[in-house]
């Protein structure tokens, strides 16, 4: 495969990168949002958590990304094929955000939060200094996993036109007929991207661990 070809799908991984980034950013903060909900003592909120949830971790990305793909339009809402990607993309991993969440939460040793409450903390205070940091920390390993597989997901949004990495791939192999090359080369670019990933949070948990002693 020629160089040429090789850097079109290195442009394509940058899009690739790019709507995976502001996805998992947007359902790392709808996690929390999800979270609260389950958590919650209020029976409807904690249903309507339940029910979005079971949803998204429930129907396949695939039917989520072509049901709001078409779904946003028909309802009046213009958005590109970018932004559809990005909607489907960030409620999916939000579901699974808010239950690695809910699971750093309950991980939180209550001796810590009675400490707290005895020194005077505000609910506020305690979630701020007390439960947020500890639960981020507890479930770092499950959000790094998550990002990981959101990248390696992000390939089936090419099924609504967004050429990004993979559906690069599809066209070149196409054009090209050598379709080995291709996809062994998109293979090498996401196993970079995720190996990359990976590291990073490797690399910030072991600092944290440092930081602790």
């Amino acid at each position: 495969m020629s160089w040429k070809l090789f850097m079109l799908l290195v442009k394509a991984s940058g899009l690739t990168l790019v709507i995976s980034g502001v996805s998992i950013l947007i359902g790392l903060a709808l996690g929390f949002v999800i979270c609260a909900g389950l958590l919650s003592g209020t029976r409807g909120l904690n249903r309507a958590a339940e029910l979005f949830v079971s949803f998204f971790r429930g129907v396949p990305l695939l039917v989520q990304l072509l049901l709001i793909y078409h779904l946003m339009p028909a309802l009046g809402i213009n958005v590109s094929s970018t932004t559809a990607a990005i909607v489907g993309l960030s409620l999916c991993t939000a579901a699974y955000q808010a239950e690695n969440l809910r699971a750093g939460f309950g991980a939180v040793p209550r001796g810590l939060l009675e400490a707290a409450d005895m020194c005077g903390f505000s609910h506020f205070q305690t979630f701020r200094r007390i439960r947020a940091p500890i639960a981020l920390r507890l479930t770092l390993p499950a959000i790094i996993n998550e990002a990981v597989l959101l990248l390696k997901a992000s390939s089936l949004v090419s099924v609504v036109g967004i050429v990004e990495l993979t559906r690069m791939a599809q066209d070149l192999a196409s054009s090209t007929y050598r379709p080995i090359p291709i996809f062994a080369s998109a293979g090498l670019l996401y196993f970079i991207i995720c190996a990359i990933v990976a590291g990073i949070g490797a690399l910030y948990e072991r600092r944290q661990k440092w930081a602790r002693r």
